[in-house]
């Protein structure tokens, strides 16, 4: 049996990548909305979005591959 660190290193890095682009994306839209910076907030929302298809697409890779 694998221990759970193991199967962290096996993980896709669009999946990181895009929880990362998430997080990136809340902290520009909360910035945006402070400001009042639509373009800012705009942006935010688009990096959340984007950084969900991103993990969307790792988290199909690693199905494919049975991880």
């Amino acid at each position: 049996m694998k221990s759970p660190k193991s199967k962290a290193r096996y993980m896709n890095t669009d999946r990181i990548k895009g929880s990362v682009k998430q997080v990136k994306g809340s902290v520009k839209e909360v910035t945006g909305k402070a400001t009042g910076d639509a373009k800012l907030e705009t942006e935010g929302k688009a990096d959340k979005i984007a950084g969900k298809v991103q993990n969307a697409v790792g988290g199909a890779r690693d199905a494919i591959r049975g991880k």
